[in-house]
């Protein structure tokens, strides 16, 4: 029934696998699949994943970092897997558990884990305790509680309803009473005002890489942080004996981590992070990812579990801000015009988040980079869309004259007007890309929302037949919950409208309107976090020269700060 079952350790060496009967293929392609998409991307909130014909179900062992993995047939509904696989984690960690000792861990590769016959014994009586159970046959009345009710225990007095409604009624006041102290405002009834991250740049030069976007944290709070260090001596002096013991008790480490001592700190962190605008869903598969990957792992000395869940959770933060691979489109728009053809960008998003304007900031930063641009206007629907873009073609233009670049206009717009099929205007402009030596094609699309069935159909048909180099969707940095909706539905759609084996989905992000968000950064986690894909650009300001790449580092401290 099962396919394999192998255990290996986190740096990579395999101690021990088994395959099933009549199984020729290597596990080796899914196992490395779970490594990359889940455990890496720090995505291990849930213990399930899908490779293709096969459901892997794996467990992490953080004291003696081992990863346990089983795979099967997801067609087959196996209820003793669970099972299976804690027993064998068990097993295996009481049977060999000087060899997996951290201080002779280079003695696994000469080790011999003779653990066959222990798991074909505990691989039976998983299956025999699934077969054991059976299906739960209904319960006669008689065998039932309500049998043994009689009428008088059924009744109740008019007593025992008025204290009911007093008691509801004190309830119901009290929360009122707490909802209308979390409603409550500053002191002089005013919003606090958004703190200037960002500073307006005038037009310089954009050649080269971009910028990275960074929070710069006030000096208020770095002052701050050093009172509290320097107050910090002067509170253990005052400490007498019971409490300084009680304090070290606190502190000291050489224990291992249940998920009782984290579930309060994770309760905190989950909030925090929904504060700053990180989707609800992601807060809390992120946290039980925190939870998974220290559940059992030995604290160092001198750390509480609070400092030591929040620098996981700050690490596993960081991962999924870092792109699983790396886009980088001036290269790769060199090796575009190597080949004699344009290299190919379409933009994509729900209405009013900013398309148009960081398509005009995109064609910029390439213009500054040497290349020529053509602007595809195939948004056939919103009124002034074309207008709009020939304005960003005409500044565009004037910044960079053709005089400077032997008569040619470095930036041209192609249009066909209003109401004209979308995909149609992308392929003939591409068409007129290649025959005119454009190095880089900007197709703007119709901004549409997520369950516009029509419209989601027209945008997978124009990806699907034009097949542009780079999909890139524009979401805003002040939506929450929403970007979850918004990303699902969208690479669904150009999953479920795609005319191949493997359709083309969302290749990157841009972030805009980030100078409005303060430290609210939220939403770049739960976009990265839902499609796997990296942020390319940010957009901090209304000026062709605010378009910065992503700092992971510095995003992270503005969403970790307090």
């Amino acid at each position: 029934m099962l396919d394999f079952f192998t255990i290996f350790g986190k740096g990579g060496i395999v101690l021990w696998c088994f395959q099933g009967a009549g199984v020729t293929e290597s596990f080796t392609g899914p196992v490395n699949a779970l490594i990359r998409s889940v455990i890496l991307q720090e995505r291990s909130g849930n213990n399930s994943y899908t490779h293709e014909a096969l459901s892997l179900k794996y467990k992490l062992d953080n004291e003696f970092e081992l990863v346990f993995v089983v795979g099967f047939q997801k067609i087959l509904t196996l209820t003793y897997v669970d099972k299976l696989i804690t027993d064998v984690q068990l097993q295996f960690r009481d049977r060999y558990k000087n060899e997996l000792d951290k201080n002779v861990s280079l003695k696994l590769l000469n080790s011999n884990f003779e653990f066959e016959n222990d798991f074909n014994m505990l691989l039976r009586e998983a299956e025999d305790s699934s077969k054991a159970k059976g299906p739960a046959s209904m319960r006669t009345f008689t065998e039932s509680l309500k049998s043994q009710k009689t009428v008088k225990s059924m009744i109740e007095t008019k007593g025992g309803d008025k204290v009911k409604e007093q008691g509801g009624k004190k309830n119901k006041n009290a929360k009122k009473e707490g909802k209308g102290g979390r409603l409550r405002v500053d002191g002089q009834g005013q919003l606090p005002m958004i703190s200037p991250a960002f500073q307006e740049l005038q037009l310089n030069s954009m050649k080269g890489d971009l910028l990275s976007v960074d929070y710069e944290s006030s000096e208020e709070e770095e002052e701050e942080e050093e009172e509290v260090v320097e107050e910090e001596p002067e509170r253990i002096k005052g400490v007498g004996f019971g409490g300084m013991f009680g304090m070290l008790k606190g502190l000291v480490g050489a224990k291992s981590l249940s998920r009782e001592d984290m579930e309060p700190v994770l309760d905190k962190m989950r909030d925090h992070l929904i504060a700053k605008n990180v989707a609800a869903e992601i807060s809390i598969q992120l946290c039980d990812s925190v939870a998974k990957k220290l559940e059992g792992k030995v604290m160092g000395t001198f750390t509480t579990v609070a400092s030591t869940v929040k620098q996981a959770l700050q690490e596993s933060l960081v991962q999924i801000l870092q792109p699983k691979r790396r886009v980088d489109i001036l290269r790769d728009v060199l090796e575009a015009r190597s080949q004699r053809r344009p290299f190919i960008v379409t933009f994509c998003g729900v209405n009013g988040v900013g398309k148009s304007t960081n398509l005009a900031k995109i064609s910029f930063w390439l213009i500054e980079n040497g290349f020529t641009v053509l602007i595809a206007a195939c948004d056939t629907f919103r009124a002034g869309a074309v207008e709009q873009l020939r304005t960003h073609q005409r500044r565009l233009n004037s910044l960079h004259p053709p005089e400077q670049h032997g008569g040619r206009p470095v930036v041209q717009l192609y249009e066909k007007g209003y109401g004209k099929d979308a995909a149609g205007i992308a392929m003939e402009a591409i068409a007129y890309a290649r025959n005119q030596a454009f190095d880089v094609v900007l197709v703007d699309t119709a901004g549409r929302m997520q369950d516009n069935a029509p419209l989601m159909t027209a945008l997978a048909k124009l990806i699907a037949v034009n097949m542009p180099d780079l999909v890139l969707f524009v979401g805003e940095a002040l939506v929450g919950n929403e970007a979850v909706d918004q990303l699902v539905k969208f690479n669904q759609a150009l999953a479920d409208h795609s005319m191949s084996d493997k359709p083309r989905l969302i290749d990157g992000i841009v972030l805009t309107k980030f100078d409005t968000i303060d430290d609210k950064v939220g939403a770049a986690i739960s976009m990265t976090y839902i499609t796997g894909q990296p942020i390319v650009f940010v957009g901090t300001g209304q000026t062709y020269n605010d378009l910065r790449s992503l700092n992971a580092r510095a995003v992270v401290s503005a969403l970790m700060k307090a």
